[in-house]
């Protein structure tokens, strides 16, 4: 969701292990012994953000009449995460479904002894239904445990306001803004040209971090981690190369300066205050259409990512060792994830299916938009992750990014950090914090 999420993204308390024993766990509805009616299974499905289960959950009750699904929607993924970290380390708490987030998926591999394993469910029929780097990210490097079963993939693509290009006197259709804006110093300069017009309040993006992720996704195969999990994000030259970039575009005032994920960042989207935003599949429907509101439908439309492709974020079901219903919980997860599930979740929230059954499926390749113009957004999407190359974002990767160096590189959007401060800032506290 990822989704939505994703999707969505920031993880105040990532930093802490999962198992790290803590002083008590915060209180949660969960199935104990409970049953549903009629001698049910009673099942707790947690997740952040929007999913888009709605339907999924109501097909899956349908088909198997002795499972009841609690849906447990526990805000967004900074208020779920550090609860969840607690849960597992108390033993109680989580439910028996519960969705992680990619960028911190690594981590709970690490203390995979809190989640069932699985393969020992009959998870390994599933192996070719998923991409091998998303099988993969769930898997214990020695190949004898899986975690989580892949829910979305972010695929990636730029959402603009096409009617606030018209008014700068811009091209509108997304086939022309695509052309203009085939790589990053394409984007740059349409922008230049937005601003120039003088005839719209709006500024060209959100946030100078909105960029950030994008860019690193697109341009390597690592970003603050390397592949030993070994710090590197004072020397990754592209991480420092999209720093730069986001920030020179917020010093020419191309940029709301908005801070993602808040109350500001809603209030941006209803005042009309940016005209693009970087968006991966997980932001269109559950995000943007939610936070713009239905007076804005319409306005919105979709290009293509300068750059061509790449993906941003996307998340995983997993079944905590705690549940007192493993097999049952195994086969909530099991059609979640699976073709039907995905291509609910898609209609629903815009969570692109990380299935290969559900990519394949004419319900998401001629999957259109009317919020965001009739775009096919099944074509865009699907387009933007065929020749996708995975990248390495370690254990810690969340919380580097989004309880570090997005804050710092947020300061220095603001004005309050000279941006080389505010990096020297965000890699001495990220090197800290790594160990």
């Amino acid at each position: 969701m990822s989704v939505i999420r994703r999707r969505l993204r920031t993880v105040a308390a990532a930093a802490l292990a999962v198992g790290v024993a803590l002083g008590s766990a915060a209180c949660s509805k969960n199935n104990d012994d409970e049953a549903g009616e009629g001698g049910q299974v009673k099942l707790v499905l947690q997740t952040f953000s929007n999913f888009g289960y709605e339907k999924a959950i109501k097909d899956f009750e349908a088909a198997n009449p002795n499972i009841k699904v609690e849906h447990q929607k526990m805000g967004e993924l900074r208020d779920f995460q550090p609860k969840l970290v607690q849960w597992l380390a108390a033993g109680s708490g989580a439910g028996d479904v519960v969705g992680l987030e990619e960028g911190v998926v690594l981590q709970y591999v690490q203390n995979h002894d809190k989640f069932a394993n699985l393969l020992d469910l009959g998870a390994s029929e599933l192996k070719a239904n998923f991409p091998e780097w998303k099988w993969n990210n769930a898997m214990t490097p020695d190949g004898k445990k899986l975690i989580g079963l892949g829910t979305d993939v972010g695929g990636l693509a730029m959402c603009y306001r096409k009617d606030l290009l018209q008014q700068a006197g811009l091209p509108s259709d997304r086939e022309a803004v695509s052309q203009r804006m085939g790589t990053w110093d394409d984007y740059i300069a349409l922008g230049r040209q937005f601003k120039a017009s003088g005839k719209v309040k709006a500024a060209w993006l959100d946030s100078a971090t909105s960029l950030m992720q994008p860019y690193v996704m697109q341009n390597s195969e690592t970003f603050f981690f390397d592949k030993e999990n070994k710090f590197i994000g004072d020397t990754n030259p592209v991480v420092r190369k999209a720093w730069d970039t986001g920030l020179q575009m917020a010093a020419e005032g191309l940029t709301a300066k908005a801070q993602r994920w808040s109350a500001d960042w809603d209030a941006a989207f209803k005042n009309n205050a940016f005209a693009t935003i970087p968006c991966p599949a997980w932001m269109t429907e559950g995000i943007i259409a939610q936070r713009s509101g239905p007076g804005n439908s319409g306005k919105w439309d979709i290009a293509k990512i300068p750059g061509g492709g790449g993906n941003w974020g996307g998340s995983y079901l997993a079944v905590p060792a705690q549940t007192k219903h493993p097999k049952e919980a195994y086969l909530l997860a099991k059609y979640l994830t699976g073709k039907e599930g995905h291509l609910a979740a898609f209609s629903e929230a815009g969570a692109m299916p990380s299935s290969i059954p559900g990519i394949e499926d004419p319900a998401f390749k001629g999957k259109t938009s009317e919020y965001f113009s009739g775009a096919p957004i099944g074509q865009i999407f699907g387009d933007s992750v065929k020749n996708m190359k995975p990248v390495f974002l370690g254990a810690k990767h969340q919380q580097v990014w989004e309880t570090i160096v997005e804050p710092q590189m947020q300061a220095a959007e603001r004005g309050k950090l000279k941006s080389d401060a505010a990096w020297a800032k965000a890699m001495g506290e990220a090197k800290k914090a790594v160990g």
